[in-house]
C-alpha cells in the first residue's frame, strides 16, 4: 500500500512538474481583441487594397468589424476614433496559405506536436480541431503581418481537411474563419524516389489503388445516401463526400516534376478541383497548370533551388514566370513539412519580396499573399482586400511591408485590436537591460 502511495505520488510529481516545464513554451498569456466598439477611420495613408491596386492618401472606415468605406473620402461618424495614417501604409492581413502553425511547436517536445494522425488515410481528420490558440507561434506571425493562416494537417497519403483561422481569439472556435477548406493530400509521398525501380513501381501501384478504391468506396456510399437507402455512417467516406462532388478542392502537396504530374492525372481524370502546394517544378509542367485551370500555392520561394543544374534564382523567379505563363498562383511561409515550418511564420512578406527583387510587380507580390491566397482558399468574399463589406482584417505599417526593415504597427482582426507583443520583443526588452 505504501509502495502504491508513493508511486502515485512521484507520477503526479512528473506530470506537476512537466506542466511547469512545457506550459511556459506552448502557451502565451497575451489577451485576445475586444469586440470593436465604435467606428475606426484611418486616413491619409497609403492604401494597398490587396488586389493590385494603391490609394495615395486614402483612408477607410471600419464599423463593427466590417470594412464600410474605402477611398481618397470616407464619412466620418460623430462617435469615430481617427487615426492619423500620414507616412503609413495599410494592408490587408496577410495571409500564409499553407501551414502548421498551431499544430506544431517545438520539434524536440512531443507534447508539442499534434499535427500528424496515426495512420496513412485519414480523410476525416479536422485540423481546427487540433489547433491550439495560446500558440507562441502566433504572436511572432501577427508581428510579421500575418492574420490568417491555412492549417493543413500533416502525414503521409491523405491527411485530412484543412481550416482557415483567424489569429485572434480564444479558443479555436472563436479564431475558425472557414473549415472544412479541402483535403489535404501528401502526393510526394505517394511518389516514391529513389531506390529500386521495380520496387518503386510497384508500390506506386499500389497506393495508387488503395487510393482509387477509397475515392470508389466514397461515390457509391454517396450514391446510397442519395438514394435514401440504409448505410452505415462511415466518416472517413462521409468526410470525402464534398471533394468528389467538386464541392471543395485538393490540397496537393507535391514539389517534384514527377509527382506533380501524377497528380494531376489523378485528380483531373475524376473530376476533382486540386490545387499544387509546393510547386518548385511547376514551369516545367506549366501547359497542364493552365489547361486544368490550377492554381499553385508555392510554399517557401526563398530557399535554394532542388537541382544543382538549376540557376540560383530559380525559385525566387518562380512567381513572375508562372504570372506571365497566366497560371494562378499564391505565396506561402515556410510551411508544413518544410524546414523551420510554423516557426518561421513571420517571414511570410519576405518570400513574397525575394520575388519583386526577381521580376514579380510589387502590388502583384502583395496580391499574392493576400487576394490570391484567400481565392484559392475560397474566403475572398470576407477576406483579403481592402473593399467595402469585407471583414476589418488589416494592418497599419510603417513602410513597404515586403521589406524586412519595416514595422507593424496597429493590427485589426474584424475591427478588434490586436496585441503585438510576442515572445521575441519580451527577450529584447529583457536583455536590453543586461548590464
Amino acid at each position: 500500500m505504501s509502495d502504491s502511495k508513493n508511486l502515485s505520488s512521484a507520477v503526479l510529481a512528473f506530470i506537476v512538474g512537466a506542466c511547469m516545464v512545457f506550459s511556459p513554451a506552448t502557451a502565451h498569456d497575451i489577451v485576445p481583441g475586444a469586440p470593436q466598439s465604435k467606428p475606426i477611420v484611418i486616413r491619409n495613408a497609403t492604401l494597398h487594397l490587396g488586389n493590385g491596386t494603391t490609394i495615395e492618401n486614402g483612408s477607410i472606415l471600419f464599423e463593427d468589424g466590417l470594412i464600410s468605406e474605402v477611398g481618397a473620402s470616407v464619412r466620418l461618424p460623430e462617435s469615430a476614433q481617427v487615426i492619423e495614417g500620414a507616412g503609413k501604409h495599410v494592408y490587408p492581413g496577410l495571409i500564409d496559405a499553407y501551414t502548421d502553425l498551431g499544430l506544431r511547436e517545438i520539434t524536440a517536445v512531443d507534447v508539442t506536436i499534434d499535427n500528424v494522425e496515426r495512420g496513412e488515410l485519414n480523410p476525416n481528420v479536422r485540423s481546427w480541431v487540433a489547433f491550439n490558440p495560446d500558440s507562441e507561434l502566433i504572436p511572432v506571425g501577427r508581428s510579421g503581418g500575418v492574420m490568417l493562416a491555412h492549417v493543413v494537417p500533416g502525414g503521409r497519403s491523405l491527411q485530412g481537411q484543412s481550416g482557415v483561422m483567424q489569429l485572434d481569439g480564444w479558443s479555436y472556435q472563436d479564431m475558425l474563419l472557414e473549415g472544412p477548406v479541402g483535403l489535404c493530400v501528401n502526393w510526394e509521398s505517394v511518389v516514391p524516389r529513389g531506390g529500386d525501380s521495380k520496387e518503386k513501381a510497384k508500390r506506386y501501384d499500389e497506393q495508387i489503388q488503395e487510393l482509387d478504391d477509397l475515392f470508389e468506396r466514397a461515390r457509391r456510399y454517396g450514391e446510397s445516401i442519395a438514394a435514401e437507402e440504409s448505410v452505415a455512417t462511415d466518416v472517413r467516406l462521409e468526410s470525402l463526400l464534398p471533394v468528389i462532388n467538386g464541392e471543395r478542392p485538393v490540397f496537393v502537396e507535391a514539389d517534384r516534376l514527377g509527382a506533380i504530374e501524377s497528380a494531376i492525372a489523378f485528380f483531373t481524370s475524376r473530376q476533382i478541383p486540386m490545387v499544387i502546394c509546393g510547386g518548385a517544378d511547376a514551369m516545367h509542367c506549366v501547359e497542364h497548370l493552365t489547361a486544368h485551370d490550377i492554381p499553385v500555392i508555392l510554399v517557401a520561394t526563398y530557399r535554394l533551388p532542388r537541382r544543382r543544374s538549376d540557376p540560383v534564382d530559380a525559385l525566387y523567379s518562380l512567381p513572375s514566370k508562372l504570372r506571365e505563363a497566366g497560371v494562378r498562383f499564391a505565396i506561402a511561409g515556410e510551411g508544413s513539412g518544410y524546414p523551420g515550418g510554423a516557426s518561421n511564420i513571420r517571414n511570410l512578406p519576405y518570400h513574397a519580396g525575394v520575388a519583386v527583387a526577381h521580376g514579380l510587380p510589387r502590388e502583384e507580390a502583395v496580391r499574392a499573399i493576400t487576394q490570391s491566397a484567400a481565392e484559392i482558399l475560397g474566403v475572398a468574399d470576407r477576406v483579403g482586400t481592402l473593399t467595402a463589406k469585407r471583414h476589418a482584417t488589416l494592418i497599419v505599417v510603417d513602410g513597404d511591408v515586403l521589406e524586412s526593415e519595416t514595422r507593424v504597427i496597429d493590427a485589426y482582426v474584424q475591427g478588434r485590436k490586436v496585441d503585438l507583443g510576442n515572445k521575441h520583443k519580451q527577450l529584447y526588452r529583457k536583455y536590453e537591460q543586461l548590464p
